[in-house]
């Protein structure tokens, strides 16, 4: 664990320190800026449940840091604001697309996704599972966040697509230094993105390689 000269948590990304959460225990890593550390495990292990502990969005055991501020020292809407979840299945509220975004961030829409400007006209009851789940990751990076958590992010995208937006993740995580975990079941996958990777068995979580 990286630690400044008063013990605490370094300015570093985001800091897990002994987080327990259902069956997890103790769970402890350091996810820098600008890096991805996926997490994989068998279904049911508890991987979302840890992603919405990070979030501020289940009841945890344990400290947990963004860039040196406790998560228990910031209101938790300002926390969400900053660590941002996309979940598996992605939630919508309004009928029109553009509505769930910043003014502007249809003028700015990523070639990668694969999708035209006028996607922010549509209604949501259009989009296809793999559209959802692309334009996802476009909202929750247009809330400029400092963190991600990634819940299986391509589970719905075909072969070329998920290349396509791997790198282009990738390209965004490392230019805007976010700290970023990231959950996913394909090895291949983990070997294309991860900086470190992490592996839930029982109750603990073990480093598989690139461990801090």
């Amino acid at each position: 664990m990286v630690r400044n000269c008063r013990g605490e948590p370094a300015l570093t990304g985001l800091v897990l320190e002994n987080v327990s959460v259902g069956a997890l225990r103790e769970v402890s890593l350091t996810v820098p800026g600008g890096q991805v550390v996926c997490l994989s495990g068998p279904s049911g292990s508890g991987k979302s449940r840890l992603l919405r502990a990070l979030a501020d969005l289940e009841p945890h055991g344990g400290r947990i840091f963004l860039k040196g501020t406790n998560q228990l020292d910031m209101p938790a809407h300002q926390w969400r604001g900053r660590v941002v979840m996309v979940p598996a299945d992605s939630q919508w509220w309004f009928d029109e697309v553009g509505a769930h975004f910043p003014d502007k961030a249809g003028q700015r829409l990523p070639p990668a996704l694969g999708l035209p400007p006028e996607v922010m006209a549509w209604s949501v009851s259009r989009l296809s599972s793999g559209e959802r789940q692309r334009l996802a990751l476009w909202r929750a990076l247009s809330l400029e966040p400092q963190a991600l958590l990634l819940d299986e992010p391509t589970a719905n995208l075909d072969g070329e697509t998920t290349k396509a937006i791997e790198a282009w993740l990738l390209g965004e995580i490392r230019q805007r230094q976010l700290a970023t975990l990231w959950v996913a079941h394909d090895p291949a996958q983990i070997q294309r993105v991860a900086s470190a990777h992490y592996r839930i068995h029982g109750a603990r979580l073990e480093p598989v390689y690139g461990s801090d």
